[in-house]
């Protein structure tokens, strides 16, 4: 039972990739060579840019730092996803991993190809900082995390994670 919900976890993390790739190579085709394209006038456009950093600009040409942080990342992640127990309760923890996942892998796959990350998203009413698909899972999976942790589970649905001896 356990290596059917990897292999669907797997399988919705691949789909989940697709789409943040997709949605790159469309940027990179559409958008890389043209002015922003304004979905909301003044408030919300596409406009191509080639992140060499991190998240809002930081560590710029860090590369090599970035994708050894990422791949540490994943290693916790699948280790931790590994480590859940059946059941429906922890259904939303692996929600979390495989958003989580598939941000991570989607912007190491353009770290690692291209030398950058592709981010074409911009709420330019408050001058918000580009980002992709990747970004939204990653940030969607923290907010859901936080909620989860104050409202949802209780410190012994942790226990999981206690060395047993």
């Amino acid at each position: 039972m356990k290596w059917k919900r990897e292999i669907i976890g797997a399988v919705w993390l691949l789909v989940l990739l697709g789409i943040d790739q997709l949605t790159k190579s469309l940027a990179a085709m559409y958008l890389k060579e043209s002015n922003a394209v304004p979905l909301i006038k003044g408030v919300f456009e596409l406009q191509y840019l080639e992140n060499h950093g991190a998240a809002f600009g930081m560590l710029q040409e860090q590369r090599v730092f970035l994708l050894c942080f990422t791949i540490v990342i994943l290693v916790v992640l699948v280790f931790l996803y590994w480590k859940l127990p059946e059941g429906k309760r922890y259904l939303p923890l692996r929600l979390i991993g495989i958003l989580t996942g598939a941000g991570a892998v989607g912007n190491l796959i353009d770290r690692m190809v291209q030398g950058y990350v592709i981010d074409f998203f911009y709420f330019k009413l408050i001058d918000f900082p580009v980002f992709n698909v990747a970004d939204c899972f990653v940030v969607i999976a923290a907010a859901l995390l936080f909620f989860l942790i104050c409202f949802y589970y209780k410190d012994e649905d942790f226990d999981f994670l206690k060395k047993k001896v």
